[in-house]
């Protein structure tokens, strides 16, 4: 099996495992105990709080421990909505971010909040000026992704943040697919909420964790007990935390490596697949995006004809985000950059880890160029586009 879907889910790290597992069966104690027993547990997560922040310069105080992603957004989008809004109750997002957030501001919206959602440019780039032209008096809100889970594209966070920082607005970043693979800096980059995901860099699935600047005001978006400092209620999941912060220390330790390995196999399956497949265009930004991503669409042929051949290969793919896999509409952040319908519906997502090795890279690309030919060959529409070249 060649596995290249590693923006749905990465393979865990064997290290985080062993980190886990004390805290499974030796050490189980509810870290909220006051006895001596928990108070292991109580430190282990204490532990990871700290391992986590040190990889977006934040401080252990900032970090709240979550389910994941999506539970991290909906409650930087609510709960930062709910406690500002007698401020103001406008919300900017952009076109191309995850549904965690595209539906968690429509939710606001059914409440009386107003959205303005930018568009983006045809590499997918939410522009800082565009950004500043959309801020109004009473904006609470900008919310803008560190990088597209689809294409890839890295977008301009920092200058982003100074802008948000310049009108005194709030300025959240979804950077799950963004933590553990690019460099990250709340300080530098005047974040004031990020997102991030264990599953997404080699952790458990499960536990997210939500940075929130010290200071921010954000309503809790769970009731209940008084788990993490009384912001987000739930019992504790000691090892899934500890998780994560195993995976944190291990991502940050081996970024620059990371990044590199990543980027030189990225590059070779772009360059092969735009040499040696025609008709194929390549999308997200050229060199601005996550060392691990490929997207590709194919004309004239269904994404989904190409995954299951792809799969029928030994390969895992997909055409887009995990959470939008059973749905037959095209991918929302390909029609935003401007791809029509019959285009984007041969999208492939082909995203990396630091395991994928050049050998796999040109299976893919070779496999790749078996099938594109076999499904445009039952095209009707490939028919007739080689029929009027050929006259």
């Amino acid at each position: 099996m060649i596995y290249m879907d590693n923006a749905a889910t990465t393979r865990m790290d064997e290290r985080v495992f062993e980190a886990m597992r004390p805290y499974m069966l030796e050490q189980f104690a509810n870290s909220a105990g006051t006895y001596g027993f928990a108070s292991v547990s109580s430190q282990a997560v204490e532990k990871a709080r700290k391992q986590v922040a040190f990889v977006i310069g934040a401080k252990a105080s900032e970090i709240y421990f979550t389910s994941g992603g999506t539970e991290s957004d909906n409650w930087a989008l609510k709960g930062a909505a709910k406690a500002l809004e007698g401020k103001g109750k406008h919300i900017i997002i952009s076109a191309i971010e995850h549904h965690a957030i595209l539906h968690s501001a429509q939710a606001l919206e059914r409440e009386g909040f107003e959205v303005t959602v930018l568009g983006v440019d045809s590499d997918g780039v939410v522009t800082p000026e565009k950004v500043e032209s959309a801020i109004r008096p009473d904006t609470i809100l900008v919310s803008i992704m560190a990088a597209n889970n689809e294409i890839g594209t890295i977008e301009p966070i920092e200058a982003i943040g100074a802008v948000c920082k310049k009108y005194g607005v709030l300025f959240h970043t979804d950077a799950v697919q963004a933590f553990g693979h690019i460099p990250l800096d709340v300080e530098a980059m005047h974040i004031d909420m990020l997102s991030a995901s264990a599953h997404k860099f080699h952790g458990p699935k499960g536990v997210g964790m939500l940075y929130v600047r010290r200071g921010v005001k954000l309503t809790p978006f769970m009731d209940g007990g008084a788990q993490e400092k009384k912001r987000r209620a739930g019992t504790t999941n000691v090892p899934g935390i500890v998780g994560m912060g195993a995976a944190a220390e291990l991502a940050k330790a081996n970024l620059d490596e990371s990044m590199k390995k990543m980027s030189a196999v990225r590059d070779h399956l772009i360059a092969r697949i735009e040499s040696e497949i025609p008709h194929a265009r390549l999308n997200g930004h050229r060199t601005n995006r996550l060392p691990g991503n490929v997207n590709f669409c194919f004309r004239f042929i269904e994404g989904e004809g190409m995954l299951m051949l792809l799969d029928a290969a030994g390969i895992c793919a997909s055409s887009g985000s995990a959470c939008t896999s059973g749905s037959l509409d095209p991918s929302h952040v390909l029609l935003a950059i401007g791809l029509p319908h019959e285009i984007a519906h041969g999208s492939l997502r082909l995203s990396l880890s630091e395991a994928t090795t050049m050998q796999e890279a040109d299976e893919v690309v070779d496999a790749l160029k078996g099938i594109i030919p076999r499904l445009r060959s039952m095209s009707p529409l490939y028919e007739d586009f080689v029929r009027n070249e050929n006259k």
